[in-house]
């Protein structure tokens, strides 16, 4: 990842990860797609974001280093225009079309 990407890496933002994954002596790219709710520890070293997406009716959170070699690259699907919250963890306890309201505010 470059610098331009890991400054737009803010909460809010909707992203597909494109992550190797290694299976025994063969590498594939993975796609994960899902908003991130938390970006972590700014830009030192050990710096981490959260990814939240639901999959098949169940909410799954990924938690990423920024400085992994494991991403292959980051596609930014939307960006927020404004937001009123560092963290977005009241996400979880919301339904799916609560959800969706309160990121389309995000998004106008």
């Amino acid at each position: 990842m470059n610098e331009e990407e890991i400054s737009k890496l803010k909460p809010g933002a909707r992203v597909k990860i494109w992550e190797i994954v290694q299976e025994k002596d063969k590498e594939r790219e993975t796609p994960f797609e899902g908003i991130i709710i938390a970006r972590k520890h700014g830009s030192e070293p050990g710096a981490t974001f959260t990814v939240r997406s639901t999959i098949q009716g169940i909410g799954v959170e990924k938690i990423y280093p920024v400085y992994t070699p494991l991403i292959k690259r980051i596609e930014f699907l939307e960006m927020p225009k404004r937001k009123k919250r560092a963290k977005l963890y009241y996400l979880r306890n919301l339904p799916a079309r609560k959800v969706r309201e309160k990121l389309r505010k995000l998004y106008r």
